[in-house]
């Protein structure tokens, strides 16, 4: 498996952390309140739009704690030990409907969708020394290009100074977390380096009652490792180099189900903060390739055969940004910039297997497609107590070289061509843009407001490849147009004392959704899947005429330092009534629920943190029900899940944390086929662990 494609990894294995521990991220401060910031300050006009801060010194993993935020969530509730890491796509507002990313993560100021898929490689973080994360919910994202359709995720790294942590975590099912971390200070430069190790036998996905004899525990292998490199070139600009590279290998919990997804990114950043020209400048790659078989299962769950496999996917994607903020006056912040990003890749397909070694057909898929535009924004105190902010931008769009080619691999016409089309470029352009306000009504209160436009380029993923879940089939479309999204939001913060709370209602419609849309049921060939068994279905991915989705947000933070210190509590909700309207082929899901969208979601946690490290906490999340499928005829029931975490300092430089995940081990459904057949998410799983400050 991985172990055998980094051979360096496994001797960090004994020595390293559960996590990146919280102590280095305290001496730069360790404040949840405080905003980090690794390129340019913050823009005066951040604080018209709805948006909020979250640690990332959590033990638990960068996607878990992500899930956390109300209205953030995932197109699976399984995480990256068990989903397959095409569903890990992230949203926010009820803008779901398939596994690509319609929030728009950014890692230091990098965009992190898989150049492929639009999805996320988790795994690939928890390597990272990471701050925190600032979740900026509502499309438009002005500045940072295109992909914002529901809202954008910024992680900041953290500056950990002269450091060596390492550790060891030991879990339920022989599960092994494990990270190291190394910092160093050379002149005025900042050397980090960092990496991770996860492992585990895994559970068995199918509930108890549904097993068959082909159910067998899902195992993971994860590692990671990251350098990161900051120096100042002079008084007001800085350089920043990162590289990263992530190994993930996957189970899903029965023979042929495996996957293997990694990845390598490096990205070079100048950063100007002078006191009157600011600006940066950002160039980067992303290196991408990931395999994955599917295998059909019978009905009884006594026999399983290999059905389909992406034996090789691979892709690249290359991008650059700048932006400028010259001095216009005390008043008035003024950003002028652009970005491009390219992504090429293709899909490398075996199907229509004569037995589980032997295919008769061989499919490749893939195209390049390409964005770039440019931006202005502006930003006006114009009183003591009222922001202004607007702005706009102008991107052009191209898909190109796109093909799909078939050929036979056995006999009695073995090479011979099924298939061979070369689709034709397409391109266009889009105009979006957002403005708002936030108004002081007092000391406490403030007010906002805002509106905006956004747009997202369907992924190769979408216009070329298939896939498979159990016996489903979908279809995709390479005849995909961009989607778009328009819409507002109005609401409140109010900080006095030990609170702090904030409330929003907004409402999007999103035109030229994408979606998996159910057009037949099985047994029968179909065009760009083969072969769907006797009840199971086939969809293609389509443009439905929009997904309509309002509700409400509401985040709240106590500090009861007055009570004790470090204590803290938090609570967020989210209400989202969502629905689609559809015509034509995908007229029978028209004011129905999209696919994966609960309209209740809800969070809660009250920790204690001591300075030298001792601490424990309790969070709960509740997650409403939602609809598996388009047609909402498979609902995945509601669940309430308790996670816990208690560690005590024996000394300055030794931590001893136990942990636990799901208390209660609560049913989390996360997939269900259409025989029925339910697959949970991640059950109760304990964790202890030492971690060791050697300096």
């Amino acid at each position: 498996m991985m172990m055998k494609r980094i051979l360096s990894l496994p001797l960090l294995a004994p020595f390293c952390l559960a996590s990146i521990p919280a102590w280095a991220q305290e001496e730069v401060g360790g404040d949840a309140a405080q905003i980090v910031v690794t390129g340019l300050p913050l823009p005066l006009g951040e604080s018209a739009y709805n948006s909020t801060e979250i640690p990332l010194d959590s033990p638990q993993t960068v996607e878990n704690i992500l899930r956390d935020v109300p209205g953030l969530q995932q197109f699976r509730r399984s995480d990256a030990r068990s989903a397959n890491p095409t569903s890990q796509g992230v949203t926010l507002r009820g803008l779901g409907g398939n596994a690509s990313s319609r929030a728009l993560l950014i890692l230091d100021g990098v965009p992190q969708a898989d150049p492929f898929g639009g999805w996320v490689a988790w795994p690939g973080y928890d390597a990272l020394p990471l701050a925190e994360a600032r979740i900026r919910r509502g499309g438009g994202s002005g500045a940072d290009g295109q992909g914002a359709i529901a809202g954008t995720i910024e992680l900041f790294s953290d500056n950990i100074g002269d450091v060596i942590e390492l550790g060891a975590a030991y879990g339920s099912r022989n599960s092994v977390d494990a990270d190291l971390l190394f910092g160093r200070q050379l002149g005025q430069g900042q050397l980090t380096i960092s990496a991770n190790y996860a492992r585990g036998d895994g559970f068995i996905p199918i509930i108890e009652g549904q097993r068959g004899a082909v159910d067998r525990p899902a195992e993971y292998e994860q590692a990671g490792l990251a350098l990161r490199f900051v120096a100042p070139l002079s008084e007001e600009t800085e350089l920043q180099a990162n590289v990263r590279t992530y190994t993930d290998d996957r189970e899903r919990g029965f023979a042929f189900s495996e996957n293997h997804n990694d990845g390598t990114d490096a990205s070079i950043r100048l950063v100007n903060r002078g006191s009157d020209w600011q600006w940066s400048a950002l160039t980067y790659v992303q290196i991408r390739n990931f395999d994955v078989s599917f295998g059909g299962v019978s009905d009884d769950r006594n026999s399983v055969s290999r059905v389909f496999e992406q034996y090789n996917v691979p892709s690249t994607g290359l991008g650059a940004r700048f932006e400028v903020r010259p001095p216009v006056g005390d008043a008035i912040e003024l950003r002028i910039g652009g970005d491009w990003r390219r992504t090429e890749g293709q899909t490398k397909e075996n199907f229509f297997f004569a037995d589980n070694d032997t295919p008769r057909r061989s499919r490749r898929a893939g195209g390049t497609t390409a964005t770039y535009g440019g931006f202005v924004e502006a930003s006006l105190q114009a009183s003591d107590a009222l922001v202004l902010t607007g702005g706009g931008r102008v991107d052009f769009w191209s898909i190109d070289d796109g093909f799909r080619k078939e050929i036979e691999l056995i006999n009695p016409f073995p090479g011979a061509v099924r298939t061979d089309e070369q689709f034709t470029k397409r391109s266009g352009s889009e105009f979006t843009g957002r403005g708002g306000f936030a108004f002081d009504a007092t000391d406490a209160l403030t007010l906002r407001g805002a509106a905006y436009l956004g747009w997202r380029l369907p992924t190769l993923n979408e216009l070329f490849r298939p896939f498979r879940v159990g016996n489903d089939a979908t279809a995709a479309n390479e005849l995909l147009e961009p989607e778009r999204v328009k819409g507002a939001e109005i609401g409140f913060d109010w900080a006095s004392g030990a609170v702090t709370l904030g409330v929003t209602a907004f409402y999007n419609e999103l035109d030229n959704a994408i979606a998996n849309v159910t057009l037949a049921n099985g047994p029968g060939l179909f065009p760009g899947v083969g072969f769907v068994a006797a009840g199971a279905t086939y969809s293609q991915r389509q443009n439905l005429e929009s997904i309509q989705s309002k509700g409400i947000e509401v985040d709240a933070l106590f500090d009861l330092g007055d009570l004790a210190d470090g204590l803290t509590v938090r609570a967020g909700y989210a209400y989202v009534d969502a629905s689609v309207e559809s015509a034509g082929a995908a007229a029978p899901i028209d004011g129905l629920r999209p696919a994966q969208v609960p309209r209740h979601n809800l969070s809660g946690a009250i920790s204690w943190e001591n300075t030298n490290g001792s601490g424990a906490s309790l969070s709960a999340r509740y997650i409403g029900q939602q609809f598996e499928d388009d047609v909402n005829q498979l609902s995945l029931a509601d669940a309430f899940t308790i996670d816990g975490r208690m560690a005590l300092a024996v000394n300055d430089r030794l931590l001893v944390e136990t942990r636990v995940e799901n208390l209660l081990d609560a049913r989390v459904e996360a997939a269900i086929s259409s025989n029925g057949i339910i697959e949970r998410a991640f059950p109760r799983t304990f964790w202890i662990g030492l971690r060791a400050r050697i300096e």
